[in-house]
């Protein structure tokens, strides 16, 4: 086993599926004591039996809506109330509803706002005081490559995904003495269940988006996770504020 996280306490949020999921897998299996996250409670126990019956300490879990303030603070105080800590917060709940701005609704709108950057916004808000207590922490958030690529209807998730990016930049400099980093990750499109889904939808309307990636393809999920643990381990001491698109070329700066 990879011990690059044992007896450290990392929190990964909409790990119920997908790219969270993934996540929360490889900081099991690298000794990571982990509380798991998400609005959908039975996938989210689903995972962590999955993670307990691959030989790994099982994940406590605390499912909720985080885009409120209160359930947010829950999963932190779990965190700390059951092992005593937290080191690692990973961001990635989110979501977006993907489609023309003019097609949005309110609801879709505040939704899609809610789900991607109030999530965030309330997670950190509530982890950032036990991390500069103990003068150490690692915040990861999952962005989105589309911010910078501006990628077909796109903009009302961009717009969430775009304060996603901005509080990490934000925070890194506030927090830079007192041990806590700051980063992003930024995917293009990645290999989901939902994207899968979506191949076999429009296959023609996914091969769109692959057609911006030089290199032809969708990303893999292992992919996203390997950047988020680097991030998120003691080797990357001198790394904060950065937005990290894993994006097989679509953007390059």
């Amino acid at each position: 086993m990879n011990a690059r996280f044992t007896n450290q306490v990392v929190v990964v949020t909409g790990a119920a599926s997908g790219i969270g999921a993934v996540i929360a897998r490889h900081f099991a299996e690298a000794g990571a004591r982990l509380v798991l996250s998400d609005v959908d409670d039975k996938q989210l126990d689903a995972v962590a039996r999955d993670i307990a019956a691959s030989g790994h300490e099982k994940p406590t879990i605390k499912a909720g809506d985080l885009s409120k303030e209160e359930i947010a603070g829950a999963v932190i105080r779990t965190a700390v109330e059951t092992h005593g800590t937290l080191d690692v917060l990973v961001n990635n709940a989110g979501g977006g509803i993907i489609k023309p701005f003019l097609e949005h609704t309110p609801d879709t709108l505040r939704t899609t706002i809610d789900r991607n950057l109030w999530t965030t916004v309330w997670c950190t808000w509530h982890a950032v005081p036990v991390m500069k207590e103990k003068g150490y922490g690692r915040v990861v958030n999952i962005g989105a490559d589309s911010v910078r690529n501006g990628l077909w209807d796109h903009a009302a998730y961009n717009a969430a995904k775009g304060g996603v990016h901005a509080i990490a930049t934000g925070l890194a400099r506030e927090f830079a003495k007192d041990g806590i980093t700051f980063n992003v990750v930024a995917p293009c499109i990645v290999n989901t269940p939902q994207v899968q889904k979506a191949t076999l939808m429009s296959a023609q309307a996914l091969q769109r988006f692959v057609d911006v990636v030089p290199m032809g393809r969708a990303g893999d999920m292992d992919e996203i996770a390997s950047m988020v643990c680097y991030l998120a381990s003691k080797e990357a001491s001198f790394v904060t504020g950065q937005v990290i698109s894993v994006n097989g070329g679509s953007t390059m700066l």
